[in-house]
C-alpha cells in the first residue's frame, strides 16, 4: 500500500510574522520612540480639534525621586481613562504636571547640606533657592522619562510645573483674590508644627505611627472654690500624655455634666501586698508615689478605678462629690507657682465640651499655646498664649521653668526621670508616672514627632460670611457668577459644591464631607524658604494687609518675570507705588502652603490653557488626597469662583506588596515599576492596574503579575490567530452582509454588541452607568470575551471552516468578514489597556510611519445586532456543548480516542438545533439526539479525511477526502 498523499500544503493555514513572545520590554521603547518622532500626541490633538473635549486635570506629584509603584498606577490609570476618551472621538488632553515647591524638596537640599556640615541659614537664600530648582527640575526629567516608559501620552513637551514663573504668577493671583474679598487673616493659633523641619505642617504631611509616651497624672493645688470651699486645700488632678506641655498650662477644663469626687488613699499593708502577693495600696514612703498620701484628690467617679490603678491605690476614702458645675470660680495653682511670674498666676477651672470620661481623670490641663480645643476655650476668658516653645521645641532661654531646654519631643526629656517629671516629684505634684502606648502624629518626612505649637501664622477662614462671595448655585461653569450678600462661609460653599460633584466610588463622598465639616481653618503659610511667598504688606499700625487692585497688579507682573524671587529681591517701595509709603508696611516673607499651589493649578493648567471658567471634567488620586489635593482645589477654588475645579473626582487605594502589606524599604517588600518594566514590558503592568479593583486597596506581587502576563498571553495569542487568519482578507471581494451570515456568525455580532455596551458603560458618562471608570470591569469583560467568545468556542468551531473551506465559500467569507469586524472592535478596545501590544497588531496588519491605532476612534457596532433569540438558543447550545466535552475528556485522558473528532455521541435531550449542524458545533463526527438517557460517547467507526481529518460516512478509508475536500481541491 503506497502512502496517503500530504495534503498540508493545500489548508489555507493562518499566516502572520505576529510573534507569540511579546518581547515588550524591548519592543516598547522603540514604539516609544516612534510616537515621539511623530508627535503622536499633537496629532492626535489636531485630529479631535472641534471636538467635546475632556479633560483630567493631573494630580501634581513631588519631583523628588524615582518613581514607585503608586505613581505607576496613578498615571497607567490616568493614561487609560485619558486614552478611552479619546477613542470615544472625545478631545482628550493631558497635561501632565509636578509640584515643584515645599518641605520634600528643600528637606532634600537640606539633607545634602548636613552631609557636608553646612547650615542651611548660613547660605544666601537665593543661593538655597536655586539650589531648590535645580533639583526639581533634575528630578522633573527624571520622572517624566519613567512616565513616559509606562506609556503614558501627553504634552510632555510643555507639562506644567508650579515653579514656572507664569504659574508662581498666577498662585500670588489666588492669594490675592482671597485677600481682596477679605477671606485671609493673621492670627495666633495652634497648628501641626514640626520641630525638626521648623514649619508648620498640613494635615496632609502627617502620618500617625504607634508610639510609647509617658502618662502622667498631676495634682494642682485648689486655692478658690466660691461653689464647694470644701475643695479649698485639696488637689484638682489632671491627666497627660505630653509631660512637656505642663510648663506651658494655664488653665484646667472640666464638664458641666460629669459627676466629680473629692477622695483621699487610704494606706493598707506597709509591704504593699495582700497574702496572694498581689499589690493593693498605695506605695508607702521611701518611693515617689507616697505624694498621693495625705492628700484629697479631685477625679471624675467614673474614672476613680483607672486612676487607683495608675496610683496603686486600692481603697478611697471619700469626701465629697457633685457635678462639675460645682467648679464654676474655682481657682487652682501652678505646682511650679513658687518659681514666680508666669507660674505664680492663678489657674483658673473653667467648663468645655471637649471634656470626657473616656481616659485620665475628667479633668484637663489647657495649654492655648499647644492644643485648638485648649486655645479656644481659654480664648472666651481672654487667657492668650505665651509662646514658650521656640521654632525648634526648646523653651524660650528667658522662660522661667527648664529655660532653653528640650527638645519637647524627645522621649527622655518627658520620662519619669526626665527634668519635668523631677522637678514636678520635688514640688510635690506628681502622683504617677508611667509608659502609655498610643498612635501620634508625624512628619511624613522626617519621620519625627510633631507637636501643636501656637505661632503667628496666615488662616483662610471656613466659618467667616463671605459678603459678596462669587456662588455658582447650578455647580456647572457659569460666564457671569451671581453675587451674593447673604454669605455664605466658605465651608458651606464647599459642601454645597461636594453634592454637586460625581463622587468615584459613590462612598467615597462621605469622607470628603466628614473632612470638610471637621476642618479647621486653613493654615496657609509657611516658615520656609523655598516656595511662592505670601505677597502681602501689613500696615505696622493697624496690623491690616493692603487691598489694593493696582498693588496687586504690579506685584503679579513682577512674578511673571522672575518668579517668587521677584518678592525676595523687590524694590519693594516701586511694587507698593507712589501712594504709599514702604516705612509704613511690613513685608510678609512666609512662603504658601504647598497645597495652595496645588490647589491653584486648575487656573493655570485648565483655564490657562483652555479658557476662563472651564473646569476639569475628572480628577484622580489616592485616597489620601480628600485630606489633600481634592480638598485644597476645592477650598481654592470654592473661594475664588463660588464652586469645585471638578465635574467628578476617582478615589484609587494604594499597592501592596503580594501579601497585603504596605511597601517599605526596611522590609524588602518593595515592588519597582522600573524593574517590572525593564523585565516584562509596561503593558503588563498596565494590565495588572486595568484589572484590579483600585477603589480598594491592590496587591502586587510575582504570582499577581504571573497572572497579568498570563492574561496578556492569551490575548496576544488570540489577535495573533486574527491575524494570520486575515493576512489576505480583501474587504472588496469577500465581505459579506449580516443576512447572509451563518447564524453561528450573527450570534457572534449579538455577543460583540452585548460587549461594546458593556465597555461603553465602563468609559461614557453619558450612559450614566454606576459602573463609570471601573476598569477592571472593562479589562474583565474583554479578556472572558476574548478567551472563552472567541478562542474557546468560535475560533475553535471555525478553524476548519477557516482551514479547508474554499476560499470563495460563502461560509469562509462571513466568517473572515466578522473576523475583519473582531479585529477592528478589539484592536480598538484594548489600546486605552495595552497601548505598545495595540499599536504592534495595528501595524503588524496596516503598517504606517504617518499612522496609529491610537488615532482611532469607537467601533461602529450596531446594537441592532442585539437578539434575544440568538442568545438564549447559543446559550443553551453553548452549554450542551460543554457537557458533551465534559463526556468525551475521560475517554481522551485514557486515549481511546485521540480528539473529539473521532467521537460518536448520542444525546438524550433534545437540542434547539434547527438550522444548526449540532455535530460541527461540538467538534465531534455525529450526534444522535433524542435517545437514551444522558450523554454517551463511544469511538466513531467512520473514516478520517486525509485533509482536514473529519470522520465523515463518505470517507471510504483512512486518509482519502471528503466530498468537501476532494471539491476543493479540483475547484
Amino acid at each position: 500500500m503506497t502512502d496517503a498523499p500530504d495534503y498540508k500544503s493545500t489548508v489555507f493555514l493562518p499566516v502572520t510574522d505576529f510573534p507569540m513572545k511579546a518581547g515588550l520590554a524591548q519592543k516598547e521603547p522603540a514604539i516609544a520612540a516612534k510616537w515621539e518622532a511623530m508627535d503622536l500626541y499633537g496629532k492626535l490633538r489636531e485630529k479631535r480639534a472641534g471636538r467635546e473635549r475632556f479633560i483630567l486635570h493631573d494630580g501634581p506629584p513631588y519631583a523628588n525621586g524615582d518613581i514607585h509603584m503608586g505613581h505607576a498606577m496613578n498615571k497607567v490609570l490616568k493614561d487609560i481613562i485619558v486614552r478611552s476618551q479619546s477613542l470615544l472621538g472625545k478631545d482628550a488632553p493631558y497635561v501632565p504636571g509636578w509640584d515643584c515647591h515645599g518641605l520634600p524638596i528643600e528637606w532634600k537640599i537640606e539633607e545634602e547640606y548636613r552631609k557636608k556640615k553646612l547650615n542651611k541659614d548660613e547660605v544666601p537664600a537665593a543661593e538655597f533657592r536655586a539650589q531648590c530648582r535645580a533639583y526639581a527640575d533634575k528630578w522633573v526629567g527624571v520622572q517624566k522619562d519613567q512616565f513616559k516608559r509606562l506609556g503614558v501620552m501627553g504634552d510632555w513637551a510643555d507639562p506644567y510645573l508650579t515653579m514656572k514663573f507664569d504659574a508662581e504668577a498666577t498662585i500670588v493671583g489666588e492669594l490675592l483674590k482671597f485677600a481682596e474679598s477679605g477671606q485671609l487673616y493673621r492670627g495666633a493659633k495652634p497648628v501641626m508644627w514640626s520641630p525638626v523641619e521648623k514649619t508648620a505642617l498640613a494635615e496632609a504631611e502627617v502620618e500617625y505611627e504607634d508610639v510609647t509616651s509617658t502618662q502622667i497624672d498631676v495634682a494642682f493645688e485648689i486655692v478658690e472654690a466660691p461653689n464647694a470651699p470644701e475643695l479649698v486645700g485639696a488637689y484638682a488632678v489632671i491627666w497627660t500624655t505630653t509631660p512637656w506641655t505642663i510648663p506651658v498650662n494655664q488653665a484646667i477644663a472640666y464638664g458641666e455634666e460629669v459627676e466629680y469626687v473629692l477622695v483621699e488613699a487610704v494606706a493598707g499593708n506597709p509591704a504593699g501586698v495582700d497574702a496572694d502577693g498581689a499589690l493593693t495600696m498605695a506605695a508607702e514612703p521611701g518611693d515617689w508615689g507616697n505624694l498621693i498620701f495625705g492628700k484629697k484628690l479631685l477625679i471624675a467617679r467614673e474614672l476613680l478605678d483607672a486612676a487607683a490603678s495608675r496610683f496603686r491605690v486600692s481603697r478611697w476614702e471619700t469626701h465629697w462629690s457633685g457635678k462639675g458645675t460645682y467648679l464654676a470660680g474655682a481657682i487652682t495653682r501652678h505646682p511650679m507657682h513658687a518659681l514666680g511670674g508666669f507660674f505664680a498666676k492663678p489657674r483658673p477651672l473653667l467648663p468645655a465640651d471637649h471634656v470626657t470620661t473616656d481616659a485620665g481623670t475628667g479633668l484637663v490641663h489647657m495649654a492655648p499655646d499647644h492644643g485648638e480645643e485648649d486655645f479656644l476655650a481659654c480664648k472666651k476668658l481672654g487667657i492668650d498664649p505665651v509662646f514658650a516653645v521656640n521654632d525648634a521645641g526648646f523653651y524660650r532661654d528667658d522662660w522661667d521653668w527648664l529655660p532653653g531646654q528640650g527638645s519637647v519631643i524627645n522621649t527622655k526629656f518627658n520620662g519619669p526621670e526626665g527634668p519635668i517629671c523631677t522637678d514636678l516629684r520635688a514640688a510635690g505634684a506628681l502622683l504617677s508616672a508611667s509608659d502609655f502606648k498610643h498612635s501620634y502624629p508625624h512628619s511624613w518626612r522626617s519621620k519625627a514627632r510633631i507637636i501643636y505649637r501656637c505661632t503667628p501664622q496666615w488662616f483662610i477662614p471656613m466659618d467667616k460670611p463671605q459678603e459678596g462671595a462669587v456662588v455658582d448655585v447650578e455647580g456647572g461653569v457659569m460666564p457671569t457668577p451671581i453675587v451674593t450678600g447673604n454669605g455664605p462661609t466658605l465651608r458651606e460653599i464647599a459642601l454645597d459644591a461636594i453634592e454637586q460633584t460625581r463622587w468615584v466610588p459613590e462612598r467615597s463622598t462621605n469622607r470628603i464631607r466628614s473632612m470638610v465639616e471637621g476642618r479647621p481653618d486653613w493654615v496657609i503659610s509657611r516658615q520656609r524658604a523655598w516656595g511662592v511667598p505670601i505677597a502681602l504688606y501689613v500696615h505696622r499700625k493697624s496690623g491690616q494687609y493692603l487691598v489694593d487692585p493696582a498693588v496687586n497688579a504690579r506685584i503679579i507682573e513682577a512674578f511673571k518675570g522672575a518668579g517668587a524671587d521677584a518678592w525676595f529681591g523687590a524694590d519693594h517701595q516701586a511694587l507698593l507705588g507712589p501712594d504709599y509709603d514702604l516705612n509704613d508696611y511690613e513685608v510678609v516673607n512666609d512662603i504658601l502652603d504647598v497645597w495652595f499651589d496645588s490647589g491653584s493649578t486648575h487656573s493655570f493648567v485648565v483655564e490657562g490653557r483652555y479658557g476662563e471658567g472651564v473646569r476639569a471634567d475628572l480628577y484622580i488620586e489616592g485616597s489620601d488626597q480628600h485630606r489633600g489635593w481634592f480638598q485644597s482645589s476645592l477650598l481654592e477654588s470654592c473661594g475664588t469662583r463660588g464652586r469645585a475645579p471638578y465635574g467628578a473626582v476617582l478615589t484609587h487605594g494604594f499597592a501592596l506588596d503580594g501579601t497585603g502589606k504596605k511597601m517599605s524599604k526596611s522590609l524588602g517588600n518593595v515592588v519597582d515599576p522600573l524593574k517590572i518594566m525593564s523585565e516584562s514590558g509596561a503593558d503588563i503592568l498596565r494590565v495588572w492596574v486595568a484589572s484590579t479593583d483600585y477603589f480598594d486597596d491592590v496587591r502586587i506581587g510575582k504570582e499577581v503579575l504571573a497572572g497579568s502576563s498570563d492574561a496578556y498571553r492569551k490575548l496576544r495569542n488570540t489577535f495573533r490567530y486574527m491575524l494570520g487568519a486575515l493576512s489576505d482578507y480583501d474587504e472588496e471581494t469577500e465581505a459579506v452582509s449580516y443576512a447572509e451570515m451563518p447564524e453561528l456568525e450573527r450570534y457572534m455580532l449579538h455577543r460583540l454588541a452585548q460587549l461594546d455596551a458593556e465597555l461603553r458603560a465602563v468609559v461614557d458618562k453619558a450612559a450614566k452607568s454606576e459602573n463609570w471608570l471601573e476598569f477592571s470591569r472593562y479589562t474583565r469583560a474583554i479578556f472572558d470575551f476574548a478567551n472563552s467568545d472567541l478562542s474557546a468556542f468560535f475560533f475553535d468551531i471555525r478553524k476548519d471552516c477557516l482551514y479547508c473551506d474554499a476560499k470563495s465559500d460563502l461560509k469562509r467569507r462571513a466568517y473572515r468578514t466578522l473576523l475583519d469586524t473582531l479585529f477592528h472592535a478589539l484592536v480598538r478596545y484594548v489600546a486605552p489597556i495595552i497601548p505598545f501590544t495595540a499599536e504592534e497588531v495595528w501595524q503588524s496588519r496596516f503598517p504606517s510611519d504617518e499612522d496609529s491605532v491610537h488615532f482611532l476612534e469607537w467601533p461602529e457596532v450596531d446594537h441592532h445586532w442585539i437578539n434575544s433569540h440568538l442568545n438564549d438558543k447559543w446559550g443553551e447550545l453553548r452549554y450542551q456543548r460543554e457537557q458533551v466535552n465534559e463526556a468525551i475528556e475521560p475517554f481522551r485522558r485514557e486515549k481511546v480516542i485521540r480528539s473529539s473528532l473521532e467521537a460518536d455521541v448520542t444525546m438524550g435531550e433534545m437540542l434547539p438545533s434547527d438550522g444548526v449542524n449540532f455535530a460541527e458545533i461540538a467538534i465531534v463526527a455525529r450526534i444522535e439526539m433524542g435517545v437514551g438517557d444522558g450523554i454517551i460517547v463511544k469511538p466513531s467507526d467512520w473514516h478520517k479525511c486525509g485533509r482536514c481529518w473529519r470522520l465523515l460516512p463518505e470517507v471510504e478509508e483512512d486518509g482519502t477526502l471528503c466530498h468537501r475536500c476532494d471539491e476543493v481541491l479540483k475547484g
